[in-house]
């Protein structure tokens, strides 16, 4: 028997409702290195605009796949920040052992040269420049900033000091640091912006050491 054709305007079979999950490899697969390319995207679009004007689709477009893959990878743009600033400057703050070297008498020019040295260092400049920029107006990254302060740098100086209020003293040391990183690397105020780092570490460090020791 033959098939009866179908009358003009027949609508044809519905299309398949697409799985929830990965995207097609065919769409939105970015290749080999897809993962850290999204990373690299990430840190710069949080650099250059902050948290909240960051976007994914504007990372997507910078790694060369589909905003689909962003979201597959790390999820929402809150766990993307967290991914993109910590896998860059967490093992740059955790492997360093110049905060525990070292006896009391120096710790501010220590510190010093290792925190303005985290943000001269070229692969730590851009996340943590991302990360101050986006706490400043969002809460996630303040978070993520405070985590990376508190509990990767100063809790390791507050142990080492003696006499009253430690946490607060190794604080305020942070509180001069940043100051200076900030005008120095962000607002980039001249001549800081321009200064050798030596001549920087030199001045800043005997403040660091008083508010840290009163020495």
């Amino acid at each position: 028997m033959t098939d009866t054709p179908e009358a003009p305007g027949t609508p044809g079979p519905a299309p398949r409702a697409r799985k929830r999950g990965r995207p097609a490899r065919t769409e939105a697969d970015g290749g080999p290195g897809a993962r850290e390319r999204i990373l690299a995207a990430a840190r710069a679009e949080f650099a250059e605009h902050g948290y909240d004007k960051a976007s994914i689709r504007g990372m997507a477009k910078a790694a060369g796949v589909d905003p689909a893959l962003v979201h597959h990878y790390f999820g929402p743009k809150e766990k993307i920040f967290a991914a993109a600033v910590e896998t860059a400057v967490t093992p740059s703050l955790s492997a360093s052992e110049v905060l525990v070297e070292g006896g009391p008498e120096d710790l501010g020019e220590r510190l010093a040269r290792f925190v303005l040295g985290v943000w001269e260092a070229p692969v730590t400049r851009e996340p943590v420049l991302a990360i101050l920029r986006s706490a400043m107006a969002n809460e996630t990254a303040a978070a993520v900033f405070r985590d990376l302060i508190s509990t990767r740098i100063m809790a390791r100086v507050a142990g080492q000091l003696q006499g009253p209020d430690p946490q607060l003293r190794s604080e305020l040391a942070a509180a001069h640091l940043v100051g200076v990183a900030m005008l120095r690397h962000v607002i980039r105020i001249e001549p800081l912006a321009s200064a050798d780092l030596e001549q920087v570490v030199a001045m800043t460090a005997p403040a660091v050491q008083r508010h840290l020791t009163g020495g």
